[in-house]
């Protein structure tokens, strides 16, 4: 904001909805709330680097500020904190948390949007034997044509029986957990009905990893936008089963497979004894991005899609497809491991759940893109499908 430069914070978990700039000389005093100091410590270390008497006033007022909005790790942070826990499972429904602002908040005004994507799109392609499809996460008006080239290829089928099993990025999630709700999903067009009883399976499967009613589902988007796209293409009373899964960082951090930590292991195994059970009765949906290169994302290079370190990004992004494509999960992990994954692939904790809990898929890649979310920083992501 060119009238009031700054740091801004905000909470992306939304227990706050303040919003707060903090002005360039104090943006390094932040540092100072560390839980190490107490307040006399802190005014003394800033009025020797300042020689300014006010500067404690001036740090009392930024303490007072911070914690009257949930900002410090406090007694009001966590009041506001488990406010909106409760609140989330007290609620009936999972409501829209990005209607309004990444798509349309009326069903009209989201009608009109999805057609406009599809339109113009031509033939259908082929779409025998497809059990599953990859799509974005990232904004749909800048994924719009990744979205369509995979929604578009789900088969005619009866809704009756259907469930689509949802596999979301948990942005904010517990590692090596999943998150899991009975809460049916809203959006504009309704609700999509949450398969309780796969729900209940998996919780008592793999009880130590499920985060049963976890609050990320309130406020992520990845599984939010799969559901309006599937309303979209199926009717609003679509049957889902939302599973947020968290990023794998032990195993990416210290290597070894994800498997390897026993709550990763039991979930995936419940998964793919659901799979087994339940067989064409389930169709899967990955909502899931790819790299994130850039300034945005504490690169030391400005990215542009398609230039410079794009290009080998991209190289490096279709490589690790061409082995999810061919169901090979140990080369795809192998890959997301390289350098710790710099690439940040959002993505990789779904697609390797997938890869383990649906051994038979084969994939096919309908559209690769890359997308500048700001002027120097890229994600990439495509739409895929699965066949048996």
């Amino acid at each position: 904001m060119d009238d009031r430069p700054g740091l801004l914070i905000r909470d992306p978990f939304q227990f706050s909805d303040a919003i707060l700039i903090i002005p360039p000389p104090l943006i390094g005093v932040l540092q100072l709330f560390d839980g190490q100091r107490s307040m006399l410590e802190m005014k003394e270390i800033l009025y020797r680097a300042t020689n300014e008497l006010q500067s404690g006033e001036v740090l009392t007022h930024l303490f007072e500020t911070l914690s009257k909005v949930g900002f410090l790790e406090d007694e009001q942070f966590a009041a506001m904190r488990e406010a909106r826990y409760r609140e989330f499972r007290e609620s009936p429904s999972r409501f829209p948390s990005h209607a309004g602002s990444a798509y349309p908040d009326t069903a009209s005004e989201l009608s009109a949007t999805m057609e406009r994507y599809f339109t113009g799109a031509g033939d259908v392609p082929a779409r025998d034997g497809i059990m599953g499809i990859a799509a974005p996460h990232v904004s749909p008006e800048g994924g719009w044509e990744s979205y369509r080239d995979a929604y578009r290829m789900i088969p005619e089928m009866p809704n009756d029986d259907r469930v689509f099993v949802i596999l979301g990025t948990s942005h904010y999630g517990a590692p090596e957990r999943f998150g899991l709700t009975r809460k049916p999903y809203l959006t504009p067009f309704g609700a999509a009905r949450t398969e309780t009883a796969l729900v209940d399976f998996l919780e008592q499967r793999a009880p130590g990893s499920v985060v049963m009613e976890d609050y990320c589902h309130a406020v992520e988007h990845s599984i939010e936008f799969q559901v309006a796209f599937l309303q979209s293409v199926r009717g609003p009373d679509v049957r889902v089963l939302p599973i947020l899964c968290g990023p794998f960082a032990r195993s990416i951090n210290q290597g070894g497979t994800p498997e390897e930590d026993s709550n990763v292991r039991r979930f995936l195994d419940a998964l793919g004894e659901m799979n087994a059970r339940e067989g064409k009765r389930l169709f899967w949906v990955l909502g899931v991005d790819m790299a994130h290169q850039g300034a945005r994302y504490g690169d030391d290079f400005e990215a542009r899609a398609g230039q410079g370190q794009m290009t080998v990004a991209e190289s490096r992004d279709r490589a690790r497809i061409e082995q999810i494509i061919q169901a090979a999960a140990s080369g795809f992990w192998d890959l997301v491991q390289q350098d710790h994954d710099d690439l940040k692939w959002c993505g990789s904790s779904p697609f390797y759940t997938f890869l383990k809990a649906v051994p038979e898929a084969r994939g096919e890649l309908r559209r690769y893109q890359q997308w500048n979310i700001d002027e120097a920083s890229v994600v990439s992501f495509a739409g895929m499908v699965f066949r048996r």
